[in-house]
């Protein structure tokens, strides 16, 4: 991991959400998790929020400073049981996706990197046996190792279907060779476990691949529009040898343990974008009592008025939708549809819209990463970058329509 230097304090905007969301679906537990992550929020990942946003993959690289800071609080061991050296909390889920609110608030590479590691790669490898999860989960959950979850391909990345998936895990006389190309992979730069969904025969199954393995190569870190500190890399397999352990699950279980991990991930990624939106919101809302224009405090135009109103009524159910997925999740349920779909779409988008108003509002300043002037920081131009990839990843929000329509219409009229 790489070192950095010191990020300075940062001026954070009065949370507008304590005064207008009144949460009575998060238990005590939970309540007490969102404030801890919120004041390790406030004091390391803010002051390390613009260095993120405006840095550069390929330069710049991993945020080892704040995953590591993550793992000293023992952020990591939120979504797990005690078992696995996790907090053993009564309601993991709604736990955690509280915990990805807060740090998206601030920098949603953060959130990512800490979704992929935990929701993803973790709760995957939490399901495994338990040589595989003695071995891989008290590393993961200190913190001492990186996790990746790689299922997309450069030809196929909502599409998980067998026909599509072009990786491929041939059996040998000792175990698996493994043999393909992933694409996307977030932390692949720095992953020592890699999950790996992969063709066997006319099904697909997960594979543990370790970082080191021989015939495994992860390209340069791709250059994005936003979310700059979460690496994503092609992930390249050309003839790895894996044992028999490798095998995460059962043979042709490995679409089920996918669509599982990235249920829960759309319910996580709902949180980041409800993170993002509060965050503009607050913004705008601070800028609104104090900005004059025209001999008149910006609050006092209808139009701003009248839009911050709709935005507070879309952050509360966004929030509730997202929360309420994540209570079906803690209740047993693994697929908590349509709940996970419409948190999904309720919170991406409506990141993506407050993030735009957020830009508006600010106007030039607004449209500026940093003023030539005094050096001052763009205050919301990395949320409108950032913003928009949740509208497209953990499945597009055109399939979590997809998915609603089903559960509407019934696969024989929606497909």
């Amino acid at each position: 991991m790489t070192s950095t230097t010191t990020d300075s304090a940062v001026h954070v905007p009065a949370r507008q959400a304590d005064r207008l969301y009144h949460d009575l679906l998060s238990s005590a537990e939970t309540l007490e998790v969102r404030g801890r992550v919120r004041r390790f929020a406030d004091s390391v990942v803010a002051p390390a929020a613009g260095r993120i946003a405006t840095g550069d993959e390929v330069e710049d690289g991993f945020p080892a400073d704040v995953f590591e800071a993550m793992a000293r609080e023992g952020l990591f061991r939120i979504a797990f049981p005690a078992e696995a050296g996790g907090l053993g909390l009564e309601r993991p889920a709604s736990a955690t996706v509280a915990a990805i609110e807060e740090l998206a608030y601030h920098s949603n590479s953060v959130a990512a990197i800490f979704d992929v590691h935990c929701v993803l790669a973790g709760t995957a490898l939490n399901q495994g046996s338990p040589g595989q999860r003695q071995q891989w989960m008290g590393p993961l959950v200190r913190g001492e190792i990186i996790g990746a979850f790689a299922t997309s391909e450069p030809g196929s990345s909502s599409d998980l279907s067998p026909q599509s998936v072009q990786t491929t895990a041939t059996r040998t006389g000792t175990g698996w060779r493994l043999q393909g190309r992933k694409r996307w992979i977030t932390n692949a730069p720095v992953a020592d476990v890699i999950l790996v969904l992969a063709r066997t025969g006319e099904r697909l199954s997960m594979f543990i691949v370790p970082g080191t393995a021989p015939g495994l190569t992860v390209g340069r870190a791709d250059r994005k529009l936003g979310n700059k500190g979460q690496l994503t890399a092609d992930v390249v397999l050309d003839g790895v040898e894996l044992p028999d352990s490798a095998l995460l699950g059962a043979e042709g279980g490995g679409l089920k343990i996918a669509l599982s991990m990235l249920t829960y991930g759309r319910v996580a990624i709902a949180a980041a974008g409800v993170g993002m939106a509060q965050n503009a919101f607050d913004q705008m809302t601070e800028r609104l009592r104090t900005r004059e224009a025209f001999g008149a405090k910006l609050g006092r135009f209808q139009h701003w008025q009248f839009l911050m109103a709709d935005r507070a009524v879309q952050l509360e159910a966004a929030r509730s939708l997202y929360i309420k997925a994540a209570l079906r999740m803690d209740q047993g349920s693994t697929v908590p549809e349509p709940e996970a779909a419409m948190a999904k779409i309720a919170g991406t988008s409506l990141a993506v819209d407050i993030a735009r108003d957020a830009v508006q509002l600010f106007g030039g300043l607004g449209f500026t990463q940093e003023l030539g002037a005094d050096g001052m920081p763009g205050p919301v131009e990395a949320l409108y970058r950032d913003s928009k990839v949740t509208e497209i990843y953990e499945g597009a929000n055109e399939i979590q329509k997809w998915i609603i329509a089903r559960q509407l219409l019934g696969r024989e009229v929606a497909g």
